[in-house]
């Protein structure tokens, strides 16, 4: 099967007077038809960069994707004229933002701003459109759509906004679903409505998923593969199963401990010591090396490849080496 995203070398940054910021410093990955690949790591980690850069939806300037290739369906979508991107953006590929309160207009009515979306790709007339908002509403578990849908976000509830939200992104049955922190700020119940939702259109359409969040647990649930991410980097990606059980990159490592298990025989919680770093400045080795309980010296001078492992994996860690069964440039276009 071939992948209908693939992701190779992609390095975003943001150019200031001055400095430059390295918020995306190397990310490839393989997306297959019907798939979730979770993306995780700490806040300003380059998850949400990253899938702005997909979309193309980052203000150039001051952000420029310097490099790597963005393949959708064997299309690059770096070099893509933007006239074909925007019929692509929303229709074959969509994105469920992290906060549907700003990413709602909030003077349209809720079913104006999904029939929108199915008038401008669908090429569907007005009442054949709104009469799909109100299907739509009816499937994402709105009660009364026939009549929510002329109310204003406003009108809706936090976890009622995060419906309409996926509503919107799902109105023209894209192929890969973008879903950024999609539980953000809402109750632990609304959460697992919201996911199990997720997880049941996904099912119903064959979707790509792409589901950015800081939480293992739902990583845990939803995932088949999983991206860890620090100070920009990839630094391992792997099958769910494999990353949980063995997690190979100190920093995986340092996230699994942080996190409460009933299974787990520790008395407290394990914190990963200092801070991430600034993102302005070059490492001369590896960015996580200052917070690493097992850095070597080596991992204070010389930066890590990406290592491929025996079982597919891929490690940013110099303790792999000895393991490893190849190496990949981190900016290699073809860094598969």
């Amino acid at each position: 099967m071939e992948p209908i995203l693939s992701v190779q070398g992609l390095r975003t940054q943001f150019h200031a007077p001055g400095r430059v910021v390295r918020a995306v410093d190397g990310v490839s990955y393989d997306l297959y038809p019907g798939r979730t690949l979770a993306v995780v790591g700490e806040s300003g980690s380059g998850k949400s960069v990253h899938a702005l850069s997909i979309l193309r939806l980052l203000p150039e300037p001051p952000a420029k994707i310097v490099s790597g290739r963005i393949l959708f369906n064997g299309r690059d979508l770096l070099a893509m004229d933007p006239e074909k991107l925007r019929e692509l953006r929303g229709n074959r590929i969509a994105m469920i933002f992290q906060e549907p309160m700003t990413s709602l207009n909030p003077v349209m009515r809720v079913g104006e701003q999904i029939a929108e979306a199915v008038m401008l790709h669908q090429n569907a007339g007005r009442s054949a459109a709104w009469a799909k908002a109100v299907g739509l509403l009816e499937k994402v578990g709105i009660p009364h759509a026939s009549s929510r849908v002329n109310d204003f976000p406003h009108q809706f509830s936090g976890g009622m906004r995060q419906r309409a939200m996926i509503a919107i992104a799902l109105s023209c049955e894209p192929d890969v679903l973008i879903a950024d922190e999609p539980t953000t700020a809402l109750d632990v119940t609304i959460q697992a409505q919201i996911l199990a939702l997720i997880k049941t259109l996904q099912s119903e359409l064959k979707m790509a998923l792409i589901l950015i969040t800081h939480n293992i647990g739902v990583v845990a649930e939803m995932a088949d593969e999983v991206s860890v991410m620090y100070a920009g980097r990839q630094v391992e990606h792997a099958p769910v199963s494999e990353l949980f059980k063995n997690p190979k990159h100190p920093y995986t490592r340092g996230l699994l401990a942080s996190v409460p298990s009933i299974y787990s025989r520790r008395k407290r919680l394990e914190a990963i010591p200092g801070q991430p770093p600034e993102l302005t400045r070059e490492f001369p080795g590896c960015p996580f090396a200052p917070r690493c309980p097992a850095a070597l010296d080596r991992c204070r001078g010389e930066d890590p490849p990406l290592f491929r492992l025996p079982d597919g994996r891929l490690s940013n860690c110099w303790l792999q080496e000895s393991e490893a069964a190849g190496r990949l440039d981190r900016f290699e276009a073809a860094a598969r």
